[in-house]
């Protein structure tokens, strides 16, 4: 079974993620895999930098930089996502070849990139609007208006309630929304923990 997780920066899909492999399920977390093709496909970089002069020195992304440009500009956020999300899928492709008989697909661009094709069902997760704002702050260790920036250019949670098959809302402490992953799990009788 193929799941397809979703959600705007600091919904708390991680935690989500984190059931589904105590469950024995794999993640494969997009965001992650386009960090490692950025470190092992040159090819995949050099296109990034062609079309955003300046990003890429020494071989490595200036992610902040790239940040900078894409995320207050939706014409180059567009032309970011050309790139990349075609090339994350064909890795997300290749990584599904075993057939593992659980796994969670992780990423914001889920529909956008085509992700959702190959899902059985999607989720989205929400959160309230402040709460994701400190936990990008926290996590990534950005001012807050590089994380509004960086949530405002992901679309809307109603987009993502609209276009996903479900929603889990994370209103609640950590322990709670774990809670209620293991609950959506478990109406689907979706693996026995360490099964």
């Amino acid at each position: 079974m193929i799941i397809g997780i979703t959600g705007r920066s600091g919904s708390g899909k991680t935690t989500f993620l984190n059931v589904i492999e105590e469950r024995g399920g794999r993640v494969l977390d997009c965001d992650a895999i386009y960090h490692w093709l950025l470190e092992e496909d040159q090819e995949f970089l050099q296109k990034i930098e062609a079309e955003f002069s300046g990003v890429v020195v020494n071989g490595i992304l200036r992610r902040k930089t790239l940040g900078q440009i894409v995320f207050g500009n939706s014409s180059a956020l567009r032309r970011l996502n050309q790139i990349t999300h075609g090339r994350v899928r064909e890795e997300v492709i290749r990584l599904l070849a075993d057939r593992p008989k659980l796994v969670a697909i992780d990423a914001i661009a889920l529909h956008e990139s085509g992700l959702a094709e190959l899902c059985d069902f999607t989720v989205a997760i929400t959160a309230p609007e402040g709460e994701r704002i400190r936990r990008v702050m926290k996590r990534d260790i950005v001012t807050e208006e590089y994380a509004r920036s960086r949530i405002f250019a992901q679309p809307t949670d109603e987009w993502f309630r609209e276009n996903c098959d479900y929603f889990l809302h994370n209103g609640d402490t950590e322990e709670a929304f774990r809670e209620k992953c293991v609950a959506f799990l478990d109406r689907f009788c979706i693996m026995e923990e360490n099964e």
